[in-house]
């Protein structure tokens, strides 16, 4: 089977050299007419929401999900770390924001016959791309932030926004938009029935984010956070959120605009998101006593940013002891230094490490990594050991954050071989063994 897989994707690789751009387009936009046809367009029958945007996906689909759930509604999710019809959670195991189009087309049919009124999906500038999103009937696009990602798969910055915004060029019924992003300008451009923006700010930068280019319009006032989550207000109502950073508080504005495009009242929104006591995977805190180990998705540069900045800002820490590494496969290799140039920014102690080198030298990757970060990095190639030695350096009073994994079940060594693996459990079992 190993072996017939490694011929397919041979052979895939050389079809992509061979046939032009526009043959290979044309080829998943009939995979995505074939799925939807088979499937028998079933998004035509409930209301279908895309969240796209850099970071804060998948975050911004539970919350919408629990809104939409307090609300009365009967849902469906996918996101890249749980796939939800009613009542009934899996795992993700596919490792992908948003499926191939036959697996996205069956799970909207399974969500119709349970009788889900609607479905919140990740949408992936890959999955644009690929042409995933076509044939499915989306009422509402949200929009949480954008920042450089994929550049190398898409081929600029300003060609994966155009993907990203090809999902709001297609959905004309809602816009959900982060007003205090510097794209907003961009997405504000597109036509659509009603336009929901949210803010931080009471004087929104923005030059096109005026009140003559939305329908509504949230600002939080009197918002703050600390090591219990987030605080803020809307009008009169004061949400008291347990997720930690800022970054939630764009998040869960995004959740809230969602909520009330569908008439769920601002009190209703509060239940659900003071439902939510975590992310899997996301600013989890996995050890709490004598120090904290923090475990976290982050692999872009800004998202590791905002990490960094939250623990600084919310625990100020002893010591920063931070354990990172990058993705192999030749994807975005630009930022691998930058991840290290954060760690030397912010990091007490800094150890670089194996993540997913996908048939690269893993080596090769961790040199790439500690050569933004200098000469305090520490390079460990085994993750367990680069683990072990955080947990062994740190003392009271000292906060670990583990990133670029997240809850993710296994690392991937090349395109067919993984290993099971799981940062939280790793990081337990270790600490067990601490003297």
């Amino acid at each position: 089977m190993k072996l017939i897989m490694e011929m397919l994707n041979r052979f895939k690789k050389l079809i992509k050299k061979i046939l032009p751009c526009f043959l290979i387009s044309w080829y998943h936009f009939f995979l995505a007419f074939f799925g939807a046809f088979i499937y028998r367009f079933p998004s035509k029958k409930m209301k279908i929401i895309g969240v796209t945007g850099t970071n804060g996906k998948t975050t911004v689909v539970k919350m919408i999900s629990k809104i939409l759930e307090q609300g009365g509604y009967k849902i469906a999710s996918f996101s890249s770390i749980e796939l939800k019809i009613g009542k009934k959670e899996e795992e993700n195991v596919l490792r992908m924001t948003m499926p191939g189009r036959f697996k996205l087309q069956r799970f909207l049919r399974q969500a119709l016959n349970k009788g889900c009124q609607y479905v919140v999906l990740e949408v992936s500038s890959e999955g644009i791309k690929q042409h995933r999103h076509r044939f499915i009937d989306f009422n509402m696009a949200v929009f949480t932030n954008l920042t450089p990602e994929h550049i190398e798969a898409h081929g600029s910055f300003e060609k994966y926004r155009q993907a990203k915004g090809k999902l709001f060029q297609a959905v004309k019924d809602i816009h959900v938009l982060n007003l205090d992003d510097k794209n907003i300008d961009y997405f504000l451009n597109f036509r659509a029935g009603k336009k929901y923006g949210y803010s931080l700010s009471a004087k929104l930068q923005q030059a096109g984010a005026d009140d003559k280019a939305l329908s509504h319009k949230i600002i939080v006032s009197d918002y703050k956070t600390d090591t219990r989550g987030i605080t803020f207000k809307i009008g009169d109502i004061v949400f008291d959120i347990k997720l930690l950073g800022d970054f939630n508080i764009y998040n869960a504005l995004a959740a809230i605009c969602v909520g009330l495009s569908q008439d769920i009242d601002l009190e209703t929104c509060k239940n659900a998101l003071e439902k939510i006591k975590g992310m899997p995977g996301r600013m989890e805190m996995v050890i709490s006593e004598p120090f904290k180990v923090i475990v976290d998705y982050a692999f872009t540069p800004n998202a590791l940013e905002k990490v960094y900045q939250t623990i600084k800002n919310n625990f100020n820490p002893k010591k920063l002891i931070c354990v990172l590494g990058a993705s192999g496969g030749g994807r975005d290799k630009w930022k691998r230094p930058i991840l290290g140039e954060l760690a030397a920014k912010y990091c007490s102690d800094i150890i670089v490490t194996n993540e997913d080198p996908h048939d690269e030298d893993p080596m090769d990757i961790i040199n790439q990594v500690a050569g933004g970060a200098g000469s305090r990095a520490k390079k460990i190639l085994d993750r367990r050991e680069a683990i072990r030695n955080s947990l062994r350096s740190a003392r009271t009073r000292d906060v670990v954050v583990i990133t670029g994994k997240g809850c993710e079940p296994c690392i991937y060594i090349s395109k067919y071989k993984k290993m099971p693996w799981d940062d939280r459990e790793v990081v337990r079992e270790e600490f067990e063994k601490l003297d």
